[in-house]
């Protein structure tokens, strides 16, 4: 080694905890629930992905308003519903209410669960944990809960897909917090086998496609600006000038991705839907 690399200082590391506490008000803000019903057909999937048995202990970790809460319930599985945002635990109580389903709600944080080892049959999480800070204190903490032939069901959004190219539109108007890893990654199996292959018997992988369906690019753009925490945070964050570049952006890459010839959104998304069976 040189003496030049050898006195190169370390990188510093990302403040975590800062990082979270920011998370925390982007997805307090807003109404992350408007967006989040309409995303209901990914948990339906999961739960027939993971093959879900009524009677099995399942988990839903950073369940927003519970998609994969309410279609593991519908399939008589005994459910904890699990959020950081009381907000979005409210909504989902009140969805399980109105479909009279039996569901446990609790505020928990993905990094650190209240529960035992080996407490669930499944664990899910749709469009959630991946957004945690560490994401490998989350992803061992998923399968630390899990118990030992048990299944991990995960719905990602991909890098290359719609939302994993929103999020790099997004970045290069407002910087995302040095050091930390891109949520996307886990919409790529690579990183999966990485954060789970230690502790997984089979991991399942395959590219799904959920579409928005909005009326107009500007219906879906004002639906997102409003109600979907991290983009409300980024147009805060900017002036006028730069709120107006990243608009016009957005329906740039919008209209890449919208196959509607008749004026409405119909934008494919690709996630990558993952069964992970623990040792």
């Amino acid at each position: 080694m040189s003496t030049s690399a050898a006195l190169k200082p370390a990188a510093a590391q990302p403040d975590l905890a800062a990082v979270k506490q920011r998370q925390h008000g982007a997805w307090s803000s807003g109404d992350y629930a408007i967006v989040g019903t309409t995303l209901q057909i990914v948990g339906e999937q999961l739960c027939e992905a993971l093959d879900l048995r009524a009677g099995s202990k399942v988990l839903d970790v950073a369940a927003g308003n519970g998609n994969a809460t309410l279609a593991a319930a519908r399939r008589w599985c005994d459910v904890t519903s699990t959020d950081y945002v009381p907000a979005l635990l409210k909504r989902g109580r009140e969805r399980a209410a109105a479909d009279r389903l039996m569901v446990e709600f609790r505020e928990a944080d993905a990094e650190a669960l209240p529960f035992a080892d080996g407490s669930y049959d499944v664990v899910v999480s749709t469009f959630g944990v991946m957004f945690t800070p560490d994401q490998d204190k989350a992803a061992a903490e998923l399968a630390r809960v899990c118990k030992s032939g048990g299944k991990i069901g995960l719905a990602n959004w991909t890098p290359q897909g719609f939302i994993g190219q929103l999020f790099k539109t997004i970045g290069g108007h407002v910087a995302p917090p040095a050091g930390v890893k891109s949520p996307a990654l886990w919409g790529t199996p690579s990183r999966l086998k990485e954060m789970f292959g230690d502790q997984a018997s089979e991991i399942a992988a395959e590219p799904r496609m959920f579409v928005f369906r909005y009326r107009s690019p500007e219906h879906w753009l004002e639906i997102f600006k409003s109600y979907y925490g991290p983009m409300l945070k980024a147009f805060a964050a900017l002036d006028e000038s730069g709120q107006a570049a990243l608009r016009r952006d957005l329906i740039t890459l919008l209209g890449e991705f919208n196959h509607a010839d008749d004026g409405t959104v119909v934008v494919h998304s690709e996630y990558l839907e993952a069964v992970i069976t623990k040792r």
